[in-house]
């Protein structure tokens, strides 16, 4: 933009310059009407720089850096990859994109790790600019806050016990027994419809929903269909019992806070950007075939010192 002002204000110069000068012509002779062409090429010119300052403000919370706000146990989408070397790293291709759109903006990823349910809470209060955590852009959430276009098409699962699938063929079998979902997200809705005899039980990650499953304390889990074939991977004891219906948001978006156009038409320009390259499903295949490195994958916030909790 600053080039085609400089090209603007030059030949603006040149041709006060001739003007004034008058060339060849007496200083008294009115300068002749340019061509038509001339005159709507000069009117254009204004218009073409008004459109571009017109452009959305990208908004964000500190200079120069994309904070996120992200849940990492929710492999493939994030979760921590352990190296060669021991040391955590975030991985994912959520973290994936969320760098993709930061370096074609020429910003720093900064990634800011919490609980699930406290992300869009980080959002509203204006303390991330973003919020990735494969999240469903459901008709609830849109009222609060603006979603991307979407990047990853998943769906939802009920998981239980390979052990129980003749026990439990259906939600009835569920009544009066425990059955958990993420707090906060689209799952924990999804049990309330589907569920709402059982006694359903909230928890802060996807990690806490296998234990408990595994253990015994839960009888099924509402969940994520690409996090639940993550998992039943690295624990053969579960399945998925069947798929669960969603149709008004299946698939996963980026969470803004309302009013930031600029960032969010950024983002969309990123998102259709990797889809069409194909960089979206090296993401994708790079996560899962981390992800299913059992022993090398850590799922929940580390302690304060940045190592993995035991």
């Amino acid at each position: 933009m600053k080039k085609k002002l400089i090209a603007a204000l030059m030949a603006g110069m040149m041709a006060l310059s001739l003007a004034a000068c008058g060339g060849s012509k007496p200083a008294a002779e009115p300068a002749a009407e340019p061509a038509a062409e001339e005159k709507t090429e000069e009117a254009a010119a204004p218009e073409e720089t008004t459109e571009e300052e017109a452009a959305p403000e990208i908004k964000l919370i500190s200079d120069g850096y994309l904070t996120v706000g992200t849940s990492p146990d929710f492999a493939p989408y994030e979760f921590y990859y352990i190296g060669e070397d021991g040391n955590p790293q975030l991985a994912g291709f959520d973290i994936a994109l969320a760098g993709r759109i930061a370096e074609e903006l020429g910003l720093e990823l900064k990634v800011v790790p919490m609980d699930f349910d406290g992300i869009l809470m980080e959002l509203q209060n204006g303390n991330v600019d973003i919020g990735v955590a494969g999240f469903s852009p459901s008709p609830e959430r849109a009222e609060t806050f603006d979603f991307s276009d979407l990047y990853y098409m998943g769906g939802q699962s009920f998981v239980i016990r390979g052990a129980d699938k003749d026990k439990y063929t259906d939600y009835a079998a569920f009544d009066g027994l425990p059955v958990g979902a993420q707090t906060g997200s689209i799952q924990m809705g999804l049990a309330e419809a589907n569920t709402p005899n059982a006694n359903i039980t909230g928890l802060p990650k996807v990690t806490d929903l296998i234990n408990e499953l595994l253990s015994g304390k839960l009888e099924g889990a509402f969940i994520e269909t690409a996090v639940a074939e993550q998992y039943i991977k690295n624990y053969p004891d579960l399945m998925i019992a069947w798929e669960v219906p969603y149709e008004e948001a299946e698939g996963s978006a980026i969470a803004l806070k309302k009013g930031n156009e600029g960032l969010l038409a950024a983002i969309n320009g990123v998102i259709a950007e990797v889809l069409e390259d194909g960089s979206m499903d090296e993401y994708i295949t790079v996560a899962q075939e981390q992800a299913s490195d059992d022993e090398a994958v850590y799922e929940g916030m580390l302690d304060e010192n940045g190592n993995v909790q035991e």
